[in-house]
Parts: structure tokens; sequence; C-alpha cells
């Protein structure tokens, strides 16, 4: 069993394979925060202390021992206005006006498997992989319930949490701020590592010192947004990649998000992870109530590399459904840098003619197939294919595409609405818009109302029109802007933000049931929705909108820490690149893109007869190496910003076969030789150079690593296939 209770002292033990949670109800019923960490025996009820602390009030309950406080003790899910000064994991405002939530234990059950979330996505697993933890604590005045869910995958060691807040009292109240997991650290000086950035350099890895005060970030853009993923580390000072203490928090949410770490005048530290609290003003009735989405959590002693291994695993295995779940992905070409808007149905089935003749699997036709849309001012909305541009039906060009060999995929933004379009001019007020004021409008164009029902019911029976057309087996999920007017016509205000997210899912969810074989790319300008949530129903996502191969280690490099490569599309595109203006081998590039979904964005008509030779190989190349890159174990070798080379490793499972990949990020006179050192080999397994027969000992190939050559040349790269040797 994973999760054992004690009923004489009143404490909870999660066990993973390698790790342990465990929390105690105290006297007063305070569900208070014990331990997480490697794993342990014994209660770990000894940590907390109890002295007179200035100026920490204690609860009337403890009548009048002035050594307890709930600004000290370390808490499972604090609230505000019961002592404790810290942030609180939750806030409600309650009919009397007051900002008040004392929480205290009800009852608990453990059950087999793991819950689920109705209408959110969540980590799944089977009766025999996992267990579930519910603890319900109630404010004994207001009746509001906070109904906490652990799930516990004991080999994958993976916690999970989530919230569900009920409003069993008689009064209204609003719903200000809600975390689904908080961690108390009573000890200990930590890192926080996060991952910034802006639209085409999305992930940045930045690592920071949790300093007295309060480090928050988060999305109030209505999306997990391209400035802040939903994911972070909480780091011992002395981790590294290798070795140290080290804890992961992963929001599986699409939506607006904050993440808070806060160290005391105590030396402690609390981390929280939820919805943003300046977005929520959700109400809720009698009997009314509010799931908050789960954050993943796990640890590891073994640094960020183990760690990023856990989340991969994870993901892969118990996020990502369907039919494409642990099947190669289609090598496609996508229309947009090839022609943009100016294509008809002759230009994309040209481009499938040359797509069939280098090997690509797929060609998709990107934005402008439909209504009145020349460029990005118009049309979004009017999902009626536009024959008159094609010069042909949509079933028509599928065949004749279909015919060659090659799949089909195409474009879609189905939560858009442009003003110069039909559906505005019939309903405009689908789109968000607060009364009264002019709507803020990003890229042209205005969010629909996606937390209606009838709006998104009208936009998925026109999407489905569509894919009826034709054996249509892709589809690139797209959403260029963020929300800024939160405000629907139809529902309550405060639910809109929450809502809308819900009926993303809703949609996807529905679509996914009906078509099972279509292949879904997520995508937000790119990388702006890059999450655990959207991979729930989309098994990939287009990493960024930069496909600058220099960029793209690094966007790519952030990225890995918590997200398998099965997730991360990346495609090799034209020269000048259409984002930085740099010119990169298409060898180079290829190499880059190799590290994600694998295909191509650019005119294929243009390429050369020796860069086709090379696109062909490449292909041959990933095609070989797919299984390796999507289901292998991936190693970072290197850290891009601040190393002179990128290199990152595929292992397979029992380490037989090795994928080197390795790009010269800088070039000097005289340059000094990058001896890249692998891991995850067997250290007495001898391996092969493939390509040059070259042999070398996997002990040897980790400790000491590899010389890569010294070239004349800008961002050379290099990829060497290792395999044991017997």
């Amino acid at each position: 069993m994973a999760i054992h209770y004690q009923k004489e002292n009143g404490i909870f033990t999660l066990h993973t394979e390698h790790t342990t949670y465990q929390m105690k109800v105290d006297e007063y019923g305070f569900l208070l925060h014990l331990y997480y960490g490697g794993k342990i025996s014994g209660s770990m009820d000894y940590l907390l202390t109890y002295y007179d602390r200035g100026f920490s009030g204690n609860p009337s309950d403890a009548g009048n021992d002035r050594t307890y406080s709930m600004d000290v003790q370390p808490q499972e899910y604090p609230g505000m206005g019961i002592g404790d000064y810290r942030c609180s994991a939750l806030i409600v405002h309650n009919e009397d006006e007051s900002d008040c939530c004392d929480l205290r234990y009800v009852s608990h059950k453990i059950q087999k498997g793991k819950y689920a979330l109705k209408g959110l996505p969540a980590v799944y697993a089977t009766e025999e992989e996992a267990q579930t933890l519910e603890i319900v604590l109630e404010d004994p005045v207001t009746k509001v319930q906070a109904v906490l869910l652990y799930g516990v995958l004991e080999q994958e060691d993976i916690i999970t949490r989530s919230v569900k807040i009920i409003n069993s009292g008689t009064g209204n109240i609003i719903i200000e701020k809600a975390a689904s997991a908080c961690l108390d650290f009573v000890t200990g000086d930590y890192d926080l590592l996060s991952f910034w950035g802006r639209h085409t350099m999305e992930r940045n890895f930045q690592r920071s010192e949790i300093g007295h005060g309060s480090h928050v970030f988060g999305s109030r853009r209505g999306t997990s947004s391209h400035q802040y993923n939903p994911a972070v580390i909480i780091a011992e000072k002395n981790a590294t990649e290798d070795s140290g203490s080290c804890y992961g928090m992963v929001f599986v949410y699409s939506g607006n998000f904050m993440f808070e770490a806060e160290k005391d005048q105590f030396g402690q530290t609390r981390a929280i992870m939820g919805l943003h609290s300046d977005i929520l003003h959700y109400p809720l009735k009698q009997n009314e109530s509010l799931v908050i989405p789960e954050t993943i959590l796990t640890y590891t002693d073994k640094g960020f590399g183990e760690l990023s291994m856990q989340y991969h695993k994870c993901i892969q295995e118990h996020i990502v459904r369907g039919k494409y779940k642990n099947q190669p992905r289609p090598v496609l070409i996508n229309s947009w840098e090839a022609s943009y808007f100016n294509f008809n149905g002759e230009t994309i089935c040209k481009l499938a003619e040359n797509a069939a003749e280098l090997g690509i699997d797929m060609v998709v036709m990107d934005d402008g197939w439909f209504g009145k849309r020349e460029d990005d001012n118009s049309g979004l909305g009017d999902w009626q294919v536009n024959e008159q541009k094609l010069g042909c039906t949509l079933k028509q060009m599928i065949e004749r595409i279909n015919a060659l060999g090659v799949k089909f995929g195409i474009w879609i933004e189905p939560e858009m609405v442009s003003e110069d379009s039909d559906l505005y001019r019939t309903h405009p007020e689908w789109s968000l818009q607060i009364p009264g004021r002019k709507p803020v409008r990003g890229r042209n164009q205005l969010v629909l109302d996606f937390s209606r029902k009838e709006v998104r019911d009208h936009i998925f029976d026109l999407i489905c029109g569509v894919l009826d057309q034709g054996n249509i087996e892709y589809v690139k999920w797209d959403m260029n802007r963020s929300i800024a007017d939160v405000y629907s016509m139809e529902n309550r205000q405060g639910t809109v933000a929450y809502d809308y997210v819900i009926g993303v899912y809703d949609f996807l969810e529905k679509l996914t049931q009906k078509y099972p074989d279509l292949l879904i790319e997520s995508c937000s300008g790119g990388g702006g929705r890059f999450d655990a949530g959207m991979m729930y129903y989309t098994p990939q996502i287009w990493c960024s909108d930069n496909t600058d191969a220099l960029d793209r280690v690094r966007i790519q490099y952030g990225t890995s820490f918590f997200y398998p490569v099965s997730t991360v599309g990346s495609h090799v595109s034209a020269v000048p690149n259409h984002q930085t203006g740099r010119s990169v081998s298409l060898h180079t590039r290829g190499v880059v893109a190799m590290a994600g979904t694998f295909g191509y964005e650019l005119d294929l008509a243009a390429l050369t007869s020796e860069e086709k030779v090379i696109i062909k190989e490449q292909i041959r190349q990933y095609k070989k190496y797919a299984e390796l890159i999507q289901k292998g174990k991936y190693y970072r070798l290197s850290n891009p910003f601040q190393e002179e080379c990128a290199a990152w490793l595929f292992v397979s499972e029992n380490a037989d076969k090795a994928l080197l990949n390795v790009v010269m990020l800088e070039n000097h006179g005289n340059m000094n030789v990058q001896y890249v050192k692998l891991k995850g080999l067997n250290p007495n397994t001898v391996y092969e150079v493939a390509a040059t027969g070259k042999r070398y000992y996997g002990s040897a190939l980790m400790q000491a690593g590899i010389p890569m050559p010294v070239q004349q040349g800008e961002y050379l790269s290099y990829q060497m296939e290792f395999i044991q040797y017997i």
C-alpha cells in the first residue's frame, strides 16, 4: 500500500518507490505538513517546534499556550485569516464580507486507482498503478469545504494534488485565490529554477535564490503564456544536473496561473502553485463547487536530469492519450513559410508532390483556406472552405494528395473571430468584450467566449463539417493572441477566465472522441500554451514560432526540464531564418529539429538538388532513430546558456543504443577542443560509433568524454550513433 493512515496519532504517509510524503492532523484539527523527500520510516512529527514567537498570533483553541501559532506551523492547505501571515493557498470572501477560511479536518478515505477531475485534464493510471487519498477539511463557521486530493503513482515517484472547494454553507461566497498544492519546508536554503520568455523566445532557463520575501510569477493572459511556464524546480543550493535534492511542481492547466515562493522570518520556505489570484473572483452559491487544476509533484536527490526523466515518463505514460501516444509521428511539411496566404489547391498539391519525392509523410495546409481570408485581418469564425480560392473542393484536393502516398492536415483557430467576418456580424455578443468599451485587439482579432456552450457547439459543428469533407489526419490548433477583455455577455463574471479554459478542454475532448485517429498539434503563437494540460488532448505542441536553430537549441533546452521530446513540435525552416535573419546549415537545422516531432516549414520547390539529397537523408535518419528519440531517455549534456556547445543525448531503455547530438554555438580562432561527456551508458559495455567503427567503453565516454572535431565553420553540428558492440 502506497498510502498509510495511523489513527492513533493522525498521521498520513504517502510512499513512492524512492520518496515519502507525510502530514498530520493535530489536536486542534489542523492538517500540518511534516515531510516530503527521500524515503524514510517512522513519524516525522518530531520536526514540529513550539516556541513563543513575537507577533505570531495564537488560535483560541490553544488557550493560553503562546507557543502554538499557525504563523509558524507547516501546513498542507493554509487559509487566510487564521493568524498565518504567510502567503495563503486559499482566500474566501464570505457573505459577511470577511476574508477568512479556517479549515479543520473532518474525514478522509483511501481508494484504489487515481482520482479524475471532471472537465479538467489530469494524470491517469490504473487501479494497480495508483492510489488516491481524499481529505475533507471544513471551516466550522461558514461550512466551506476544501476536499484535498492526493494521487500516488508509486513506481513513478509521482504525487499529484488537486483541491475541490465546496460551498456547503448557506451564504454566497467568492473564491479570490485557490491553489492546488502547497509545500512547506521548515528548514533549508533553496534556489528556484523557473522558465521565462516571450513570443519566439520561450522557456529561458533561470536559477535564482529564494531569499527572504516573496518570489511571484505567473500568467494573467488567459493562457499559460510565452512569458512564464507553469512548472518550477525548487532545488538545494548544491543541486546540479546530476546530483542534489530537488522538487518539481507542474501545473496541469492551460490558463492563468500563479506560483509563489516565500521565505519567512524564521527561514522557512513555502511554495504554492495554483490559479492566478488577480483574475480569480469565482462566486459559489450553496452546494456549488470549484475544482482547482492538478499539480504534479516529484522529488529526487539525483539532480535535475533525474527529475526531468520522472516528468517525461509521467507525461508520456500518464498524461498523453490516444492513438499517437506511443506511435512515431508523421514527418510533415507545413505550408506557412512556403506560401503564407498566397496559395491555391494547385500550390498545395505541388507541395505534396515535392514532399512525396523527398519521403515526407504529410502536407499541412495552414492559414488562409477558409472564408474571406487573404490576410490576418478577416475571416476567422467563418469555417467554410473557400473553394473559389482552392479551385476545387477540399475532398478533391485531399484525394489528389493521398494518391501520391501523402497524408493531409489542416490549420484551424477555433477560439478566435475577426470583426470582418460573417460570424461576428451575426453574433458580436459571442466575443469577449466589456460593455461600453472598445475591445482590445490582438493580431486584429477578438476572442470567442468559449465559456458559453452555444458558442462552442456552433464552432464545433463548423469544424466537423470541414473535417468530414475528406481524409484529414492532422489538425494544427492555433491561438494567436492573449485574452484581455475578460467579460462574458452571458455567464457570471468572475468565472469567465476559468470557464473559458474548461470550454476549450470540452471542445478538445469532444473532438478527440469524435475523431480518435486524428493527430492534433496544439499551438499558441508557437509556445504560448505549452503545458501538461494541453498535452492531455494534443500529444504534441508547436514549441515556438521561432524556428532558428540556434535559438531553438535554448528553447528546447528549457522545455526539456519537464516535457518529453515526443511532445515538442520542431521543424526545419528556410534560411535566412524568418524570425532572426540568421543562416545556419541545413544539417544543423536538421539535428536540432530531431529533438522533437520533426518536420519542415519551407518552400520545397525552391530547394537545390543538393539540399534535396540532404533532406532525404535527414528523413531516413529521423525515421531510423524515431523510436529512440520518442521513447529513449533524454540527457542534457551541456547548458547552452553558459557553454560553447549544446549537447544532448538519447539512450535506449537497456542502454544498448545512444544518439549523441552536438551543436557548436561559438567559433573562435585556435578553438579549444570540446570534450562531451555522455550519460546513461553501461560502464562495462563497449560501444561502437556506427559511422566510423571506432569503439569505446561506456565508462570512458561517461568519465572522460569524447572530443568534438575542431573545424572552421559557423554553427557546425555532429550526430553520432553509439551501438553496443557484441
